[in-house]
């Protein structure tokens, strides 16, 4: 009798959970679906980091392209102007008349572009997936399996916009206590891009 009444309460608690389980695949198998089906996209961007040490947020604004597989232009336009290129294992920053390059960079531009166009979702290796569903949205929380995102990151929250079918907002939050929220907006999907967007002069 103890194992009959056992082996109920096993399978009454393991119903929600293999429910919750498959509805959080459909939703991340949803946002993958969407995120392979774009090749560009185009839009304006509001950067918000938020730091400990400072009691309102730092506000960047800029604009944003990028190509599939490997190709991003990253440029800040307010308060100050810089611009972050990749163009396939080539990363560069530029401040100015300087520019950088080295594999932090590089990094950083793959990390943008994939949190972006929600391409991280799938990379099993480097992040540990968990979603959930709002009336608008759904929200993607992914912690870092790779020792060098683990530096850096302790978790990435993505918002993706069911009426748009795209990422529409990243939080990055970082091992510091540190996060930075990027808000995308005036987002165009799928509209050809200059080749020289990703050219850095």
């Amino acid at each position: 009798m103890r194992r009959i009444i056992l082996s109920i309460i096993v399978s009454l608690i393991s119903i929600p959970l293999l429910a919750q389980q498959t509805s959080e695949q459909k939703i991340i198998k949803e946002m993958a679906s969407a995120a392979e089906k774009i090749k560009t996209v185009q839009c304006d961007f509001t950067q918000t980091k938020h730091s400990k040490l400072l009691a309102e947020g730092m506000v960047s604004k800029g604009k944003m392209s990028c190509q599939q597989p490997d190709k991003l232009r990253w440029e800040y336009t307010t308060p100050s102007s810089s611009t972050l290129i990749l163009n396939g294992t080539d990363a560069r920053l530029r401040n100015g008349d300087k520019g950088q390059k080295n594999k932090f960079i590089g990094e950083m531009a793959r990390m943008i572009m994939n949190s972006v166009a929600g391409k991280c979702l799938t990379d099993s290796k480097a992040f540990q997936v968990t979603a959930k569903e709002t009336p608008t949205e759904y929200v993607a929380t992914l912690l870092p399996l790779r020792k060098d995102i683990k530096r850096i990151y302790t978790k990435l929250i993505l918002h993706f916009d069911l009426k748009q079918s795209t990422v529409t907002e990243v939080e990055m939050h970082e091992k510091s206590g540190d996060h930075t929220t990027i808000e995308l907006q005036n987002i165009s999907i799928n509209k050809p891009i200059n080749a020289g967007t990703f050219i850095a002069n």
